[in-house]
């Protein structure tokens, strides 16, 4: 039973009138954000969809930034690498002249000439960086020149030439997001790119006696290899072979050395990480020598980089030995050529994966903001139909209120 009072009908008018407000008010507030939801109680199923699908959304578009960016960083990497690729077919060509035995020693010092042109150019690419600075062959140390050089007098020149060539990056790689918990490698080592031929170290310190002293750890081409106190030079040479490494270890059957070879054209980066094993092997020197140039004085080296080539190249051309072109120097080239190419199609590749993610990526996104705007955008039509007839009630409800209150104050003055 409801009591009956004076002021019940103003009660009620006022009360339905702010409701009237409070609808007209939500609706002009979603009409001014284009949103369906303005607070979580609106549609608490639709607003947790909501939430989940627009996190998404910003995951995947940092999906595709990160495509984006690796494909333009691959695009001028490739650009380098495939220059420097025609350097060397050109140093081919000038090799496989100086190797027929039919120029003069003048001719050959021409042609030594241009290699030496050549090799500069090669260093050039070698030592690129990319749009914002960042070198792009030093591996994840990108504030610093790849490869550094050091000049020196060479015979037949009356100049100082350039006699070696040394890396100065890292050989760690990035890993990329470009999908939900799916990562790309990005490997810029420029001591793999700009490798000509496998490298072999053969140790010249007697390995059979050594023992393990105490728990350590060594890096091997970046792979990190526990040993245990206790272990001798057998169970090492196994724990390296089953590391994963691209190396291989072995013991020298006349030194009885450590060897260790890698198995495709890379220089060889050993490292201490934790305790002395391969400097009491003499593989390395002490931990104050940072790889790659910490090997030990008894570890003799072969397999170089495509820059030792060429200066091979051109040294033996400023000597006239016809031989040495047409048999360890040329083979070398080749090798390096080989190993350049590889590198080129696998930057190639790399260049397709993540166009391709981009590709997925964009779609997946249009597919998600089709699912955010379904959840949550207004329906504008419908708004602006509710607005409309919500104004109409307001305005009806106030005329007959009007009229229900008609008395002013002029009715009481007489």
């Amino acid at each position: 039973m409801r009591r009956i009072s004076s002021q019940m009908n103003n009660t009620n008018t006022q009360y339905h009138l702010r409701q009237q407000e409070s609808r007209l008010n939500r609706v002009t507030n979603q009409m001014g954000t284009q949103q369906r939801i303005l607070n979580l109680r609106d549609d608490p199923i639709s607003a947790g969809h909501l939430v989940k699908y627009q996190s998404y959304l910003t995951r995947v578009n940092n999906f595709e930034k990160n495509a984006a960016t690796l494909r333009d960083q691959f695009q001028y990497r490739e650009g380098y690498m495939t220059n420097s690729l025609e350097i060397m077919q050109r140093v081919r060509e000038l090799a496989i002249s100086g190797a027929h035995g039919t120029y003069t020693k003048e001719d050959l010092n021409n042609m030594a000439v241009e290699v030496n042109e050549l090799l500069g150019e090669l260093i050039q690419n070698a030592n690129a960086t990319g749009p914002d600075g960042s070198s792009i062959f030093a591996g994840t140390n990108t504030h610093m020149r790849a490869f550094d050089i050091d000049m020196g007098a060479v015979e037949g020149s009356s100049v100082p030439l350039i006699a070696n060539v040394r890396y100065n990056g890292t050989i760690d790689s990035n890993k990329v997001e470009l999908d939900e918990n799916k990562y790309i490698t990005v490997e810029n080592a420029g001591n793999r790119t700009f490798w000509a031929e496998n490298q072999r170290l053969f140790g010249g310190r007697d390995a059979t006696g050594w023992q393990a002293t105490q728990d350590s750890t060594i890096s091997v081409d970046g792979q990190l290899i526990q040993v245990e106190t206790g272990d001798n030079v057998y169970s090492l040479i196994a724990k390296i072979n089953d590391s994963g490494a691209a190396v291989k270890a072995g013991l020298d059957p006349v030194t009885r050395g450590l060897n260790l070879g890698t198995t495709d054209a890379r220089q060889l980066w050993l490292e201490d990480v934790s305790g002395s094993a391969l400097n009491e092997l003499g593989i390395i020197k002490d931990s104050s020598q940072k790889p790659p140039y910490n090997l030990g004085d008894s570890v003799r080296v072969s397999g170089g980089s495509l820059f030792d080539s060429v200066i091979a190249l051109r040294d033996a051309m400023f000597k006239g030995d016809h031989e040495a072109i047409g048999g360890r120097v040329l083979a070398s080239l080749d090798s390096g050529i080989s190993t350049l190419t590889a590198r080129v199609a696998k930057s190639g590749s790399e260049y397709e994966r993540v166009e391709n993610d981009m590709i997925r990526s964009s779609a997946v996104a249009l597919n998600v903001t089709n699912h955010i705007s379904r959840e949550g955008d207004l329906d504008l039509t419908k708004a602006i139909t509710d607005e409309k007839m919500l104004e109409l009630t307001q305005q009806a409800t106030l005329s007959n209120a009007g009229k229900m209150y008609s008395s002013t104050l002029l009715d009481y003055m007489r």
